[in-house]
């Protein structure tokens, strides 16, 4: 039973034979649309008719043929086309094949709703997958319905599960500067210069293989990081820019790693501007899995005192924790280190040279002041045990 003449000025509503009623209306592109469901009684579909007159009134109306992709092929999409670094795509397809897809990909981006999204993080973690897992996953498919709302496929994120995009971080061991000083000793050679560097300024393992002679100013004590190397599946080194803006900077080094970057430059690297700093016996670029077996780092990791389970990117967040104690302010500390998000972006600002120099300094008085210490047989005065483990920031 259709609707009489002049009884309805928006939509139209039908009973059916099972005595159901279905409710339409024009759409502004002219095409009739339809409930994606029967209704009760007329009362239930004139409700759903005003809420679509009231959509279309604000201007805020959704196409509904628009979210009826499926979501596998739209994620597939925004991975391959997102501004993403080599090893950062690498890493979202490997997140999406594994947690994604088995959960979401069958189904059409519209279909997707909160309570979707939680029994798929549930059943991800019920499946055993860890709390870290998760959060990368529920991040990666946050970021891709973020940009479906954009492209106006859908009205609103699903993903709106309080602390999902969190997970529990390890604690990272910080090393003291005996034991740094201790590890690039036992290393010695070409990878004296190499630790000290990474746990007195923090420097990322991919930012360190990448460094070139002319990015070490040692009469202005500063090192440029322009550049960074990403490790691919496979073992392939890839050069990449910066990760953001921000990774992007100047880093004020203490005086005392002048001289054993002089004494480095001297011994291990080519004359010509643009030769790597650090690299292996043969002249190659060291990647980090046949590094660490070359050096025999677990061992040499046990020799300096240092706990078990210690790892080179532990010696950056130790150049962090120095930094720190030495007075820089979390503005400082993130310019030093070279961590950016989009909104800490509008936040940090870059520090003053004459800061960063005073920061410099006075880390070379701390470590200065240990290494002395070592020298004279005096125990470690520093505030934590060898070895101590604090919480990431």
């Amino acid at each position: 039973m259709a609707n009489k003449p002049g009884k309805r000025k928006f939509g139209a509503i039908r009973v059916l034979n099972s005595g159901r009623v279905q409710a339409s209306y024009l759409g502004p592109d002219g095409i009739r649309r339809f409930a994606d469901h029967t209704f009760p009684d007329e009362t239930s579909a004139d409700v759903w008719l005003t809420v679509k007159r009231a959509e279309l009134i604000r201007g805020d109306w959704m196409d509904p043929d628009l979210g009826r992709e499926l979501f596998d092929d739209y994620a597939t999409r925004w991975i391959k086309e997102h501004k993403l670094g080599p090893r950062t795509r690498e890493e979202y397809e490997r997140i999406y094949r594994v947690s994604v897809k088995p959960g979401l990909g069958r189904r059409e981006v519209a279909q997707i709703k909160p309570n979707v999204i939680r029994t798929w993080r549930s059943d991800l973690l019920d499946s055993g997958r860890s709390e870290d897992a998760a959060a990368k996953a529920y991040r990666l498919v946050r970021a891709i319905l973020s940009t479906a709302v954009d492209d106006e496929l859908i009205r609103q994120n699903p993903c709106r599960i309080k602390g999902a995009d969190k997970a529990r971080r390890r604690e990272r061991a910080v090393a003291t500067v005996q034991q740094v000083w201790a590890l690039a000793t036992i290393l010695d050679g070409r990878w004296f210069a190499f630790i000290l560097t990474a746990g007195l300024t923090g420097l990322r393992w991919g930012e360190l293989i990448a460094l070139r002679r002319q990015d070490l100013d040692l009469d202005a004590g500063t090192i440029h990081v322009a550049r960074a190397f990403a490790e691919l599946k496979g073992g392939k080194l890839v050069l990449v820019p910066p990760k953001s803006e921000a990774s992007e900077r100047h880093v004020t080094i203490p005086a005392i790693l002048v001289q054993p970057l002089a004494a480095h430059l001297d011994d291990y690297v080519g004359s010509q501007a643009d030769a790597l700093v650090f690299v292996g016996e043969r002249g190659g670029t060291p990647k980090r899995g046949s590094w660490r077996s070359t050096v025999r780092w677990t061992q040499r990791v046990k020799d300096a005192g240092l706990p078990a389970g210690f790892s080179f990117h532990d010696l950056r967040h130790t150049g962090n924790h120095l930094a720190a104690r030495s007075g820089a302010s979390t503005k400082e500390l993130m310019q030093r280190m070279g961590q950016s998000t989009m909104r800490a972006a509008l936040i940090y600002q870059h520090a003053t040279d004459q800061r960063a120099r005073e920061i410099a300094d006075k880390l070379n008085e701390l470590v200065e002041g240990e290494i002395k210490a070592i020298s004279e047989g005096k125990p470690d005065d520093d505030d934590g045990a060898a070895g101590v483990l604090v919480p990431t920031a």
